[in-house]
């Protein structure tokens, strides 16, 4: 599978890079890896690809992965690391969090949830 890097001007590159699968199906990319300057590979993440009801369970939600960024950074919350910036975060986090709630509670009331339906 060939990659692209990803490409945001808010992103440093000081440690490493992400890249996802150049080309994709269900409009976004699926599968990510961060790398190591060195190329080696540190960390996969594998997305839900397609519907829930149509694919099954297949990979991770967004939703997964905010809830990992949010479990580490309340952990330094919790620790000599805590400051306003990290609170700041797990607040915008939560929020991201309401808002696909809030989605996926429409989608639900649409009876579309888990699938191509807009």
């Amino acid at each position: 599978m060939e990659l692209v890097k990803v490409k945001n001007g808010l992103l440093t590159e000081k440690y490493t890079t992400v890249h996802h699968e150049k080309d994709y199906q269900y409009s976004a990319p699926h599968y990510f890896e961060v790398h190591d300057h060195g190329g080696n590979v540190l960390g996969i993440v594998h997305f839900q690809e397609g519907p829930i009801q149509e694919a099954g369970v297949n990979g991770v939600t967004n939703e997964d992965l905010i809830a990992m960024v949010l479990a580490r950074l309340e952990g330094f919350q919790n620790s000599e690391f805590r400051c306003r910036d990290n609170a700041v975060v797990i607040t915008k986090l939560e929020e991201a969090l309401l808002w696909l709630r809030k989605r996926t509670l429409e989608r639900e009331a649409r009876g579309v949830e888990g699938t191509h339906t807009v």
